[in-house]
C-alpha cells in the first residue's frame, strides 16, 4: 500500500499542469467575456457592441436595444454559461468520484429523471414557482440516478463503466417514455417540447437569481472536495490509505452533482455530453488534479455551451435550432470514441 500511495503521489505530480491551468483560466475568462458580448451583439435584431457596454453598464428603460439586451439576451447568456459551468463540474465529479469516463449526467440518468418530475410538475401543479421547480429539479435527478445505479448493481459481476451507461440508457428510455406519456395525457406536450429539445429562450433574471446561490455553493462545495477527489480518482484503496474518508466525500460529492444537475436542468433542459466532453479534454490539458479540473471545466463547459447557445441562434434564423442538437453533433462521436477505447482515459 506504501509503494502505491508514493506512486499516486509521484504520478499527480508528473501528471498535473498548473501553467496550463492557470493560463486556461485566463484565457478562457477573457474569450468568454468576449463572447458574451458577441452573443448579446447579434441575433434577429444585430446590435452594435458599443450600445451593448452602454445597455450593461448604463441602462437607459426608454432605448429598445437596451430593453431587448437587459430583458432577453444578457439573461439568455449568462444562463448558458451557468449551465455550462453545471454540466461540466457535475460531470467532472461524477468521473473522478466513479473512475467510471464515461459518466455524464445525461448518460447516467440524471437529466431524465429531472425531466420527469418536471413533467409531473406541469401536468399536476401548473404555475408552479420556479424555485419549487428547481428544487423538484434536484429530486428527480436523485431519482434517475438512484434507480441508475439500482439497476446496474443488481447485474451479475457488479458495475463497470459500460454496464453503468447501458442501465443509464434503459433508465433514461422509461423516464423520457413516462414524462412523453404524461405529456400526451394532460396535454403539456409543447411545454415539455422545450425540455427535451433544449434552450435558453425562456431564461428570465428570475431564473438566474434563483439558481445563482445553489450553484455558487455547490462550487465551493466542489472546490473544497477537489483534493478528496483527486485522491479519489486513483482509487478508493490509495484514497483510504491517505487518510481520506472515502465515504464522506462521496456523500457530499453526490449532493454537489445532484444540485448541479438539477440547476442546468431546470434552466435549459435535458441536454447532454457536456459533462462527458469537457472533462476528458480539461484532463488532457492539465492533468489529473482535480483542483485545477474544476475550475477548468467550469470555464471551458461556459464556453461550450455559450458557443451552441449562439450557434442555435445563427444557423437558421430567425428561428433556432436546438442547442441539445447541436452539441450532439460533437457529443455522440466522442462517446463512441471512448466506447470503442474500451472506456479508457484520453
Amino acid at each position: 500500500m506504501a509503494v502505491s500511495v508514493q506512486q499516486s503521489k509521484g504520478s499527480k505530480k508528473e501528471r498535473s499542469r498548473p501553467v496550463a491551468a492557470v493560463f486556461i483560466i485566463i484565457g478562457g475568462l477573457i474569450s468568454l467575456v468576449l463572447l458574451i458580448g458577441l452573443s448579446i451583439s447579434y441575433g434577429a435584431a444585430d446590435i452594435d457592441l458599443a450600445t451593448v457596454w452602454t445597455a450593461v453598464f448604463q441602462f437607459n428603460p426608454d432605448a429598445t436595444a437596451h430593453q431587448i439586451i437587459q430583458e432577453l439576451r444578457l439573461p439568455r447568456v449568462l444562463g448558458a454559461a451557468l449551465v455550462g459551468i453545471c454540466f461540466a463540474v457535475s460531470g467532472a465529479l461524477m468521473q473522478g468520484m466513479t473512475r467510471n469516463p464515461l459518466a455524464d449526467s445525461g448518460l447516467l440518468g440524471l437529466n431524465a429523471g429531472a425531466a420527469f418530475v418536471l413533467a409531473i410538475c406541469f401536468a399536476f401543479f401548473p404555475g408552479l414557482p420556479y424555485m419549487y421547480q428547481i428544487l423538484y429539479s434536484f429530486l428527480g435527478a436523485a431519482l434517475g440516478a438512484g434507480l441508475v445505479y439500482g439497476v446496474g448493481a443488481v447485474a451479475k459481476g457488479g458495475l463497470t463503466p459500460m454496464r453503468l451507461i447501458l442501465a443509464g440508457a434503459a433508465v433514461s428510455a422509461l423516464l423520457t417514455a413516462l414524462s412523453e406519456g404524461i405529456a400526451i395525457y394532460y396535454r403539456i406536450g409543447q411545454d415539455l417540447a422545450f425540455w427535451y429539445a433544449g434552450g435558453l429562450s425562456g431564461t428570465k433574471w428570475e431564473h438566474l437569481q434563483i439558481m445563482t446561490p445553489w450553484i455558487a455553493v455547490a462550487l465551493i462545495g466542489a472546490l473544497l472536495l477537489s483534493k478528496s477527489i483527486t485522491m479519489l480518482s486513483f482509487g478508493e484503496e490509495v484514497a483510504i490509505g491517505l487518510g481520506q474518508r472515502t465515504g464522506v466525500t462521496k456523500f457530499f460529492g453526490a449532493i454537489i452533482i445532484l444540485i448541479l444537475a438539477g440547476a442546468a436542468v431546470s434552466v435549459v433542459g435535458a441536454v447532454g455530453f457536456v459533462g462527458l466532453i469537457i472533462p476528458h479534454v480539461t484532463r488532457f490539458l492539465v492533468g489529473s488534479d482535480y483542483r485545477w479540473i474544476i475550475p477548468c471545466s467550469a470555464i471551458l463547459g461556459a464556453l461550450l455551451v455559450v458557443v451552441a447557445d449562439f450557434a442555435a441562434r445563427m444557423v437558421n434564423p430567425p428561428y433556432e435550432t436546438p442547442i441539445g442538437a447541436l452539441i450532439a453533433f460533437i457529443g455522440v462521436p466522442f462517446f463512441l470514441y471512448l466506447a470503442r477505447k474500451g472506456g479508457r482515459e484520453l
